[in-house]
């Protein structure tokens, strides 16, 4: 749980601009290339909520020139190894659906397309993975806040629906998800809601980070979920 450079809206798409250029300049014109950005970096493109991301994760479509590209901007502009990577397939939020539910963001050097994911769709996978620790649910009650302010709410229907579609059924989910989502969905506070979650992951990143620093090595994925209860029931 090393701390990195944070990207926010502004560097990534700087970042983009710069991978657009690199990615031309190494492949030419013939070829285009597609980013799908998936989680921190689809909520930066999309929504106001949240300032920051620690993790580009995307879906790749691009010929073989793309990895030196990504290797070239990362040295030109002092960004951590994989800086852009798709290591989030390895993990349960991953749908081979994705490709079929995307949003248009922006293009770069004329040749490299960058798409995102629909925010029903994106709702889903943070609710897959669910994480105590990170932004999934915070960000699933900042994007319904940003949504209902903006006059374009999104219901519950959509999203139950965004779930089967990527996931096949409910039962996927976290018990732990469906019923914030069930909670959230019944209390309709959703600014309220996020700023609870927003702080509860805060707390829990701070228990992990004081865990580790005691117990080196020892913070797996399998065991995060029974540290963070026995600390908050050691602090209460």
């Amino acid at each position: 749980m090393s701390i990195k450079k944070p990207f926010t809206r502004e560097n990534l798409d700087a970042c983009l601009k710069e991978l657009g250029k690199e990615f031309r300049r190494l492949n030419g014109t013939a070829m285009p290339a597609e980013i799908i950005l998936i989680g921190g970096a689809a909520i930066l493109a999309n929504y106001g909520f949240r300032e920051m991301t620690y993790d580009i994760d995307a879906i790749i479509l691009a010929s073989s020139a793309m990895k030196e590209a990504i290797n070239h901007v990362g040295d030109k502009l002092g960004l951590p190894s994989g800086w852009l990577n798709m290591d989030f397939k390895r993990t349960k939020s991953y749908s081979d659906k994705l490709v079929e539910i995307l949003v248009y963001y922006r293009t770069f050097s004329n040749i490299l397309t960058v798409r995102t994911v629909s925010a029903e769709h994106l709702i889903a996978m943070k609710l897959m993975s669910g994480r105590q620790y990170k932004n999934d649910l915070s960000d699933v009650a900042g994007i319904l806040w940003e949504h209902e302010n903006t006059g374009k709410p999104i219901a519950r229907d959509a999203i139950d629906k965004a779930v089967d579609r990527l996931y096949k059924n409910h039962s996927e989910l976290p018990p732990a998800s469906q019923k914030f989502l069930d909670d959230i969905f019944a209390s309709k506070n959703y600014e309220l809601i996020y700023r609870e979650i927003k702080e509860n992951e805060i707390q829990a990143k701070e228990i992990l980070l004081d865990f580790e620093r005691d117990y080196p090595n020892e913070l797996k994925e399998e065991n995060i979920t029974l540290i963070l209860e026995k600390a908050k029931k050691k602090r209460k």
